[in-house]
């Protein structure tokens, strides 16, 4: 794995020992921030369900402005912190090491809104799809513009809307899907 473009382009990062997290590819990684581009520079994102943190460390190379890594696996957690160590990335970042729900809820608490949401829940807990997005649709920390991208498994739909959010576009990559929401 490595950052594709920006600041730390080509740039290795390490992933999570184990199994029990699949790390965005480089190339569906790659595919996303092609479409997501112009939207990047001084953004705010949410990475949820983080694992080793590549896609919020490639939003903070192309120019995002703030990324919250949202992780509770002790070793995705050591990932995350090892390779924004070993880039070097200073600030620009928070780390909330819990459940994505309470994470969820701490955020909207403090007032943070994003413009970009990232969530890439284990596949075998596609639950927690409907569980996300249900509660992203009404909450605050997403604004009218708010783009959220869901990875998912080919083989697996997890939905059209969520309250207020309407998938707008799906992306297929190998075995991999990207669904692209926002509100209505």
């Amino acid at each position: 794995m490595r950052v594709i473009a920006g600041k730390y382009r080509s740039r290795r990062l390490q992933a999570p020992s184990g199994t029990a997290t699949r790390p965005t590819s480089d190339r569906l990684r790659e595919t996303l921030f092609n479409v997501v581009a112009q939207s990047v520079p001084g953004s705010i994102w949410l990475d949820l369900f983080a694992g080793s943190g590549a896609v919020g460390i490639e939003a903070l190379s192309r120019g995002a402005e703030k990324v919250y890594f949202v992780e509770s696996s002790g070793a995705a957690l050591r990932a995350i912190r090892a390779n924004l160590q070993s880039l070097g990335i200073a600030g620009g970042w928070q780390i909330l090491d819990r459940d994505v729900l309470a994470a969820l809820s701490q955020l909207e608490a403090q007032n943070v809104s994003c413009d970009l949401c990232f969530l890439d829940p284990p596949y075998r807990k596609s639950q927690d799809y409907e569980r996300i997005l249900s509660f992203l649709s009404n909450s605050n920390l997403l604004t009218e513009s708010t783009l959220v991208i869901a990875e998912h498994d080919k083989h697996f739909d997890p939905g059209e809307s969520f309250g207020k959010l309407v998938r707008r576009r799906t992306l297929k990559q190998g075995d991999a899907v990207l669904s692209f929401y926002s509100r209505r």
